[in-house]
């Protein structure tokens, strides 16, 4: 399958730059796949489509506001994002739980000017030595700290780790009010901070919105993928299926997984981390049963599902999601839910989003939403 078939023109100006005044204030693009039809709302409508029995199933990782800005001895400039804690080889994956290690995984800018051994920090802060450089580009990197672990630190110092589309979020003012809003109402902060990028999908609910849907009788079912920078590289082979696809942890919850078995109406997942979780999770338990949930209790495992036409679909029958990236994994996951089994859903795909570009809906992390029944 060509990797060009999604691609698309979008004209820079529809790249959202700040999010809408309101969450759920952001436009809804509602698809109606079995009737093949598209209606323009508000994310605010969504209520007027979900009914009592719904359940929304939403990851619930916390960004972590990962990026520091220190120096070099020589008082050279670096940056450094923190990607998760670490106390083996990059081989093997982090560990699921919130518990925290002096050493993490990190980007560092300029990698070519710290090498192995190279350190750098921020005085009466902390201080930091590179210990390990991949092939990939990761950078294995023992924090030590004046007050706290380095995650404490982020959380008192740290930029969110905003995605390289949105630029221009370098005053007092554009972060703070990242940090508000480039985190979903009911990321849990407390257990699951955990991502390198925001669940998207879900920035668009208010807690005023979540109130009212669960008085309809609409359910909630969290779960937590730890969302990676992978979500945001771009397919760079000709052909999909030869795309390296990124692998991400989750935890799903017995309760979770409760629901996915036994729905009293549509299982509706908010993003495209959610449909990865809810997949890879089913995929890899086909024997499970209803029964089995109480025995097994959460299940913890690492994503490396990559969802294409003609995929077809297990545990979600409703998509919440965001406008993505050209010639993006989350794109061809998109266009495979607008039609399972088939490749029918690139062409409507795009067609959808000509619709959306020539009605100058707002794309990617701080821009619209749709709705896919």
């Amino acid at each position: 399958m060509k990797t060009d078939l999604f691609d698309y023109p979008l004209p820079a100006r529809l790249i959202a730059q700040i999010p809408a005044d309101r969450r759920d204030a952001s436009r809804l693009l509602v698809v109606h796949r079995a009737e093949r039809r598209i209606e323009h709302r508000h994310f605010r409508d969504l209520p007027d489509y979900l009914q009592a029995g719904d359940c929304l199933f939403r990851n619930n990782a916390a960004v972590i506001p990962a990026r520091l800005h220190a120096t070099r001895p020589t008082g050279g400039a670096v940056e450094c994002l923190l990607l998760r804690p670490t106390a083996g080889p990059s081989s093997q994956p982090s560990a699921l739980s919130s518990q925290l290690s002096d050493q993490w995984w990190c980007l560092v800018r300029p990698g070519k000017k710290l090498p192995v051994g190279a350190t750098f920090g921020i005085a009466g802060v902390f201080t930091a030595t590179i210990r390990e450089k991949t092939d990939d580009g990761l950078v294995r990197v023992s924090f030590t700290t004046t007050d706290g672990d380095i995650l404490a630190v982020a959380n008192r110092i740290g930029d969110m780790p905003l995605p390289p589309y949105i630029t221009g979020h370098d005053n007092d003012e554009a972060r703070a009010i990242d940090r508000e809003r480039y985190q979903t109402v009911y990321a849990d902060r407390a257990h699951h901070q955990v991502a390198a990028a925001a669940p998207t999908a879900g920035l668009h609910f208010t807690p005023e919105l979540l109130a009212q849907l669960a008085t309809a009788g609409v359910r909630t079912a969290d779960l937590t993928l730890h969302v990676g920078l992978g979500t945001f590289r771009p397919i760079a082979t000709e052909h999909v299926e030869d795309h390296p696809i990124h692998r991400e942890l989750y935890e799903i919850t017995a309760a979770t997984q409760q629901a996915l078995f036994a729905p009293a109406g549509r299982r509706i997942a908010v993003g495209t981390t959610s449909v990865r979780t809810i997949e890879h999770f089913l995929e890899k338990n086909r024997s499970l049963r209803l029964g089995d949930l109480s025995a097994i209790g959460s299940a913890t495992a690492e994503a490396d599902i990559f969802i294409h036409p003609p995929r077809t679909f297990r545990g979600v029958d409703a998509l919440i999601t965001n406008f993505h990236q050209p010639r993006s994994t989350l794109l061809c996951l998109v266009a495979a839910f607008l039609a399972p089994g088939s490749a029918d859903g690139i062409a409507w795909l795009r067609e959808i989003y000509a619709e959306a570009i020539a009605r100058e809906y707002r794309f990617f992390s701080y821009g619209d939403a749709m709705l896919i029944l």
